[in-house]
């Protein structure tokens, strides 16, 4: 597949694991999962489908250099520098207006710094058929089969199938959901037609250029100043609109299809509670990262620190959250994980709390 290219976005801040993952130091950099960072294992495991002059990444500028570092094979030039973060459907445009520049012909599979991949040469397969649908004008979207109601998901309803690609089979997607309540969340998933959305997708970079013009034509008019003269992309940036792709432009998109890509192993590692299900846990369900830890009826706690060589003890507690950055102690219950994104917007208004940030 000579035309075929990957991108990974990998500009965002990763709040929903504050503190651990800060404006410095986000969570594509971390090692959550072992010696290798995030974004490391994003690489590694394209590789060898896509060769590495052929992904490419799209970041804010702040980021690129330590990103570069951690894997120096990637040429410096395939990185797609944001002036600032506008929401994955400005990153996903100026991705594919590099590859229209780079190859008229090109088809890109935007991937995200954030995900674990268990299966990792099922995904590689997985992403070789999608290309094959792509290439007759759909944008392809990967869905996973729902393990639970999940609140936390967007889900893609199937319709008609079009046909098995290289073992897979693809569908017409009839509906986006984002983020439905749980009732709904429940219906969704019992009803056997839904998949949650992966956030992965595959496209001919013609193809979704067409549809930012046809849906988003004031944006597509900054687009075009960008490709006549990449050089003004930080004076019309701040113009961008700050949207993710699926509300502004796969929602309402023409021609969108879906393929089950169940079997990876897939999890989003976007938040603590996700984070914890990939850890392993000892015989009372705790699991504890990176400190000694005492405890006396202490039961389905997530302790997590890089603060030091601390203790931290604890009587009585259950299915809580305790992470240790050295400067800050978040303490939570593990059912209101989420909300540290609140913590993190109140931080921002506070005078002085950009240190934690």
């Amino acid at each position: 597949m000579d035309h075929y290219y990957a991108v990974i976005m990998a500009g965002g801040g990763g709040n929903r694991l504050w503190p651990l993952s800060r404006q410095d130091h986000p969570k594509q950099s971390l090692k959550l999962l072992g010696e290798r960072t995030m974004f490391q294992l994003s690489v590694e495991r394209l590789l060898p489908l896509f060769p590495v002059d052929r992904i490419l990444v799209v970041t804010n500028a702040a980021y690129a250099a330590d990103l570069n570092q951690q894997y120096p094979a990637l040429p410096a030039e395939n990185f797609i520098l944001e002036p600032a973060p506008r929401g994955t459907a400005p990153a996903v445009a100026l991705s594919a207006l590099h590859i229209r520049r780079r190859d008229p012909q090109g088809m890109l599979a935007c991937l995200t710094a954030d995900h674990y991949i268990g299966d990792e040469a099922r995904f590689r397969a997985v992403l070789a058929a999608a290309a094959r649908v792509a290439q007759q004008g759909y944008l392809v979207t990967l869905g996973i089969a729902p393990l639970f109601p999940a609140t936390g998901y967007g889900y893609i309803q199937r319709g008609q199938r079009l046909g098995t690609f290289d073992g897979f089979e693809a569908f017409r997607a009839v509906r986006f959901q984002e983020k439905p309540k749980l009732a709904e969340a429940e219906a969704l998933v019992a009803d056997g037609l839904h998949s949650w959305n992966s956030g992965m997708f595959v496209w001919r970079a013609d193809r979704i250029l067409a549809e930012f013009a046809r849906q988003m034509p004031e944006f597509y008019k900054l687009l075009l100043k960008i490709e006549a003269d990449p050089a003004v992309v930080a004076q019309v940036w701040d113009d961008a609109p700050n949207i993710t792709i699926d509300y502004g432009i796969m929602e309402n998109a023409d021609e969108v299809a879906v393929i089950p890509a169940d079997g990876l192993g897939w999890n989003d590692i976007g938040s603590w509670e996700s984070l914890r299900d990939m850890l392993s846990s000892d015989g009372s369900g705790n699991i504890v990262v990176g400190s000694e830890h005492l405890g006396v009826d202490t039961t389905g706690v997530l302790i997590h620190s890089s603060g030091g060589k601390r203790l931290i003890a604890t009587i009585g507690l259950s299915n809580v959250v305790i992470v240790d950055t050295g400067d800050v102690l978040l303490v939570c219950p593990r059912e209101r994980s989420e909300e540290v994104r609140t913590l993190v917007e109140q931080l921002r208004k506070r005078a002085g709390g950009g240190e934690f940030l």
